[in-house]
């Protein structure tokens, strides 16, 4: 018999009193019908199949309750009694009970899957363990398909399986598990939800990007199983088609063994339990798609189940339980530590490696935080392999363990090619700089493993492996790299090596893969994991598990383990340390804060090597670190570096070529240290030339930090914190074809102006000028309707005002096709303002004014800022005007602006929350809104993406009156890779669960 929903209905109403509309949700078996109701409060009625056993509503129901009065926190329905306090009724031959609904969506087609979700459900998994571990009912011992104790069932139908290599990957699978099954049935049995599948979680993301499990479903296969069975099911889902999953296990195990903490047997069973699972949840597919072939929701994990299990089928389980237990903070191996322990007691007595006492061997630093070695973090030329540090009369220099470092720039270093891929940085072994030729000599007895000649360009050259064994019969390795191949002839596999013995010699750049002569001494407890690989440098990500598979060799060389291992920055410390001497709104950006050690064009690095896409920083205009920026300051330090009340060819050179890009009313330069400051000298410019004090100013706008700047700065004095506008300041509207009232009509947005002047002179006061940011940024990145500028210019004129184009954010060739912003809008300010971009981040800024003005200017009071113009800042500043001309950077913002545009462009058609794309060159604002017909502000989207790029390693900004604008604006040397990237990565952010349910 079928049932219609008002009917269903109906029973809601009669039973529960409640009403609302129902919509179906999927299921496997029974009916599950969310109610929305008029309150907005939702349920999720549970209509059982028919012959469904009372028992297992009973079971359910009783768990719920139990899971309320526990562990009240736990994000699991609760269950709703009927009006007469029923746990569930029997209607139209079913069984009905109602639940609460939970906010998120499911697990499976949430995103992203990042690590901190897998990390959550982890600790939601053992929190729901805990609940449970005191609840007890007859049926959690039924008999159950689903329930790992009873998994021999998928075996015996195993022929099921039609193609053979799928059926021999199961069959070893479930045989792996039979193996194993007497030590799972000997722990401890518990009650466990026996089902958190990516269908049965819920996920929720906060504007922040934060991500977290917010339900709990599905009860129906709760069962009494040893706890190790639960996080084996959850693991076997939150793999599927992640591109690394033991990385992924190891996020979902920290999670659970932080609540509740696993035992190293329970460990050994995960792997191969999550191998299980997976088996027996394909072979029920096939046998459920045989029964019911048009149910797509028997089969929707099988995909990607057989994926994962062909993906793994090699993977050594005995490696993972190790991996897995180094997540958790145990020792890798028993083993492992008690050759760390003998290591460490026997050190002092070792054989030197180099033949000569390193004690007091200095140590040198190629950290990525402490060197800017290669200058081309992408690119280490042969001249830099062949000296990456400097000889000194030492015959032996250290370089050190643990140490992440750019030097490895060969494709073999990055996990992808593209230039946000990950990349091995951090150094595995020490580092023993001596002249090539040098004897190497064998610690301590060993015999040969491995003998290797790597001969690719910065490979490791010559390599050897030498087993070695405590005296309790422990095994360890030792491998020792940039060797000379032909001193390796003499070697073969099985030779025995005395303590003592010198068995090969350091290679030059010639032999050893282009390197500086060297030694790489590196200690191995396990060869299993390296093997054939030889990693000698591993991605951060991958540092937990390799520092515990190769610690540190200190023990080798006779030398304190400190001596020779990198200190990585105490980022908690810094912070802290920040907090505790700087203001609190001295603000960081991003909820998870940058730790930035080195820039390279527009790429910028942290302390461990991790790149980073810089789509935001406009100040460093011609690419961080820019290697001819670099050479001129030394070059000027070195030289003299003093002020203006001294004459110098320096300032009048620099003028020279700043003079040159602008139209020639604009003729006198004053030389100051910021944008800040030199918009507080264009308000004095201003006054002084009017004899007036009143200004006007853009809504939204900024000028920069002082107090006078903050005075004509809306964005600033509108603030609920601030004192508000002053008296002596008028605001007019922005002139924002997107968002504003008269769309594209500049002379619309310039008739505001009327109308400050009139308030102006209602007070009896003149005025003095109008600043605006050409292209209001702040304001959200507009572009302002063609003819705006010239219609308020004239109007200002008129009224005895002058006119300041603050052009910090779009001068200097951003713009692509202009110089200036000015002249898109064909006009010629009086004062232009410049900041820190001209200095490419060295403190410098520029007013540039006409003759009269500055003359006017002159009036018997000394104008000097102590280094506006120093000689340094000129000689930096001229340079910058050069390499934007010689580098054709101005032609690379037009070029790549409008690719970047157009690509935004197509993410608009596919996003609904993009409301405009708009921009010029390399200023470009992308506006968020969650309705297009209403423009409706879209301000938590706008952060949450700004969050979720900043983890993918790309940085933006937002701006704009509600925040709701992206705001791109990186150095001119953003190239087709990076726009490439920076759109990709956007796309996947834009289609995030988060970002899709913000659109209305």
């Amino acid at each position: 018999m079928e049932y219609t929903r008002m009917s269903w209905s109906d029973l809601l109403a009669h039973h529960y009193h409640i009403h609302g509309t129902l919509t179906p949700l999927p299921g496997e078996y029974d009916l599950n019908l969310l109610v929305a109701t008029d309150n907005e409060t939702q349920y999720v009625l549970k209509v059982m199949r028919p012959d469904c056993d009372p028992a297992l509503v009973e079971l359910q129901c009783a768990a719920l309750e139990h899971i309320a009065t526990v562990a009240p926190d736990l994000p699991v329905p609760r269950l709703v009694r009927t009006h007469t306090g029923a746990a569930y009724v029997a209607a139209n031959d079913r069984l009905i009970w109602l639940i609460t609904a939970l906010p998120g969506e499911v697990y499976a087609t949430f995103r992203p899957h990042i690590a901190a979700l897998r990390t959550d459900l982890g600790r939601r998994a053992a929190q729901l363990d805990q609940a449970l571990m005191t609840f007890t009912h007859p049926a959690l011992n039924r008999p159950l398909k689903w329930n790992l104790l009873q998994a021999e069932w998928a075996l015996d139908q195993i022929a099921v399986i039609a193609d053979p290599d799928r059926r021999r990957l199961a069959a070893a699978a479930l045989h792996a598990y039979v193996g194993l099954k007497s030590t799972l049935c000997s722990l401890p049995h518990t009650a466990i939800h026996n089902d958190l599948n990516d269908y049965n979680l819920l996920v929720s993301a906060s504007p922040k990007g934060v991500v977290s499990i917010s339900g709990i479903l599905d009860f129906g296969d709760l069962c009494s199983a040893p706890r190790i069975c639960e996080l084996a099911i959850a693991a076997a889902y939150a793999l599927l088609d992640q591109p690394y999953p033991l990385r992924c296990l190891s996020d979902l195990v920290k999670g659970y063994h932080a609540v509740w903490p696993l035992t190293t047997t329970e460990l050994n069973l995960l792997w191969p339990l999550l191998r299980a699972r997976l088996t027996v949840s394909v072979v029920n597919s096939v046998l459920m798609q045989q029964q019911r072939p048009d149910d797509p929701y028997i089969t929707i994990s099988e995909a990607p189940a057989w994926r994962l299990l062909a993906a793994t089928a090699t993977t050594d389980p005995e490696l993972v339980a190790a991996r897995l237990r180094v997540s958790c903070g145990m020792p890798f191996s028993p083993a492992a530590t008690r050759v760390q322990s003998w290591l460490a007691a026997a050190r002092g007595h070792f054989a030197s490696v180099l033949g000569c006492d390193l004690t007091n061997a200095p140590v040198v630093s190629l950290a990525v935080a402490e060197q800017p070695l290669p200058q081309d973090p992408f690119a280490l030329t042969a001249a830099e392999a062949r000296r990456l540090c400097e000889p000194t009369p030492a015959t032996v220099q250290i370089g050190r363990y643990a140490e992440p470092r750019l030097i490895y720039t060969e494709p073999a270093f990055f996990a992808a090619n593209h230039p946000l891929a990950e990349r091995r940085t951090v150094h595995l072994g020490v580092d023993l700089f001596a002249p090539s030729g040098t004897p190497v000599y064998a610690p301590l007895h060993g015999m040969v493993v491995a003998v290797e000649r790597f001969i690719a360009p910065l490979d490791v050259g010559g390599m050897v492996v030498l087993e070695h064994q405590t005296p309790n019969g422990d095994h360890f390795y030792t491998l020792y790299g940039h060797l000379d191949p032909n001193s390796l002839d003499h070697l073969h596999i099985g030779d025995a090596i005395a303590a003592g013995q010198p068995f090969a010699a350091l290679g030059d750049a010639a032999t050893n893969g282009g390197w500086q002569s060297h030694l790489h001494l590196q200690l191995i407890l396990d060869l299993r994991a390296p093997e054939g690989r030889w990693p000698g440098v591993v991605a951060p990500d991958e540092w937990e598990w390799w520092q515990t598979l190769c610690p540190n060799p200190a023990p080798l060389l006779n030398l304190a383990d400190e001596q020779v291992s990198y200190q990585p920055i105490d980022t908690t410390g810094l912070l802290q340390e920040r907090r505790r001497h700087f203001a609190g709104n001295l603000r960081l950006s991003y909820t998870m804060p940058c730790t930035l050690v080195r820039g390279w064009r527009h790429y910028l690095f942290d302390d461990w090597g991790n790149t980073y896409l810089d789509a935001y920083n406009n100040v460093p205009h011609v690419g961080h670190a820019h290697p001819r920026i670099q050479v001129v300051a030394a070059h000027q330090l070195r030289m003299i570096n003093t002020n203006t009340r001294y004459l110098h060819p320096a300032p009048i050179a620099f003028a020279h070529e700043l003079l040159a890009k602008l139209p020639p009313p604009l003729s006198v330069c004053f030389l100051v240290n910021s944008g800040s400051e030199a918009n507080e000298l264009a308000l004095r410019l201003a006054r002084t030339f009017t004899g007036a004090r009143d200004m006007i100013t853009i809504d939204h706008s900024y000028h920069g930090h002082t107090t006078g700047a903050i005075n004509i700065s809306a964005y600033k004095f509108n603030h609920p914190a601030s004192s508000g506008k002053p008296d002596w300041v008028e605001v007019v509207m922005a002139p924002d074809p997107y968002r504003g009232p008269y769309g594209a009509d500049g002379e619309r947005y310039a008739a505001e102006v009327d109308q400050a002047i009139e308030r102006i002179a209602a007070r009896g006061r003149r005025l003095a000028g109008f600043i605006a940011e050409t292209f209001p940024s702040v304001a959200g990145q507009i572009i302002p309707p063609p003819g705006y500028l010239a219609a308020v210019y004239r109007r200002v004129r008129a009224a005895g005002g002058v006119c300041i184009a603050d052009e910090v954010q779009t001068g200097l060739g951003r713009l692509g096709t202009h110089y200036w912003a000015f002249t898109t809008q064909d006009v010629i300010p009086d004062i232009v303002v410049l900041g820190k971009p001209l200095g490419n981040g060295h403190p410098i800024g520029a007013v540039i004014t006409t003759a009269e003005i500055a003359h006017a200017f002159d009036n018997g009071i000394e104008f000097f800022s102590t280094f506006g113009g120093s000689t340094l800042s000129c000689a930096v500043g001229r340079e910058v005007l050069r390499i934007i001309d010689e580098e054709a950077l101005m032609a690379n913002a037009a070029h790549i602006g409008n690719d970047l545009l157009a690509g935004l462009r197509e993410l608009q058609q596919c996003h609904p929350i993009i409301g405009d794309v708009r921009g010029m060159g390399l200023f470009i604002g992308v506006e968020l809104v969650s309705n297009r017909t209403t423009c409706a502000p879209a301000t938590a989207a706008a952060s949450y993406i700004k969050e979720r790029l900043r983890a993918e390693r790309i940085l933006i900004g937002t701006e704009g009156p509600y925040d709701n604008v992206l705001k791109i604006r990186p150095p001119l040397t953003f190239d087709r890779a990076a726009r490439t990237v920076l759109l990709e990565r956007l796309d996947t952010v834009l289609a995030e669960s988060f970002i899709t349910r913000v659109v209305e």
